[in-house]
């Protein structure tokens, strides 16, 4: 039996260049995400209920919670989505 893949949120804002960099990469790596809107007040609440943090871009793997820049976040993101290659 092959498990699914986990689900990924990711809380972004327009602006934010690393978000642009972590929706690139994850695309880049075939990985399908929910994106939702920091800007949003509603969304900028529910991030910071989540998560504990207000920051952009933050990325829920599952029950795994990955903050700050992406450069940061990468490392933990491939490991979490069980990725070797192309990482």
């Amino acid at each position: 039996m092959i498990d699914a893949p986990p689900h990924v949120l990711i809380y972004t804002t327009p602006t934010c260049p690393d978000c642009h960099a972590l929706k690139r990469w994850l695309t880049q790596q075939g990985v399908a995400y929910e994106e939702r809107d920091l800007t949003e007040p509603q969304i900028a609440e529910e991030a910071k209920a989540r998560t504990g943090v207000r920051v952009a871009p933050i990325t829920l793997v599952g029950t795994e919670v990955f903050y700050g820049t992406f450069p940061s976040q990468k490392p933990g993101l491939t490991k979490a989505l069980g990725l070797t290659k192309n990482a």
